[in-house]
């Protein structure tokens, strides 16, 4: 007799690469996390802010702006896939009677978390303040 949650292999095979592709999109860069020197103080700070600001901006940044721009379409098409997802399986719960609700509020947790997600990075790299 088997026990606990009843899944299918295609649906564990869903839940895995949803899971991964979760973890890919909000995985830290370890390459951000380089300590700052000892010896600088705040108005040298400053100064080099001030001299990065006055610079022209460089072409990189038409790259770096497409490859937000990506990466915003990949959490949207993940954000439409748990939506559907999750709307499906509220169906086959609440119409059809299956026994899938715990399923359906997992569903609805990586949907609403990868919306927030969405909306954060949205702001933060789209509507600069």
């Amino acid at each position: 007799m088997r026990r606990g949650f009843p899944i299918g292999r295609g649906m564990r095979f869903i839940l895995t690469l949803i899971l991964m592709l979760t973890t890919q999109v909000l995985a830290p860069a370890s390459s951000a996390d380089v300590p700052p020197s000892a010896t600088s103080n705040g108005a040298q700070i400053l100064e080099e802010f001030g001299r990065q600001q006055s610079q022209p901006l460089p072409r990189s940044s038409n790259i770096a702006e497409h490859e937000r721009q990506v990466i915003m379409f990949s959490i949207g098409a993940l954000l439409l896939l748990l939506l559907l997802g999750t709307a499906s399986i509220g169906v086959a719960v609440a119409v059809f009677g299956k026994p899938l609700f715990l399923m359906h509020m997992i569903f609805a947790g990586l949907t609403v978390t990868v919306a927030i997600v969405h909306v954060i990075v949205g702001v933060v790299w789209f509507f600069p303040f």
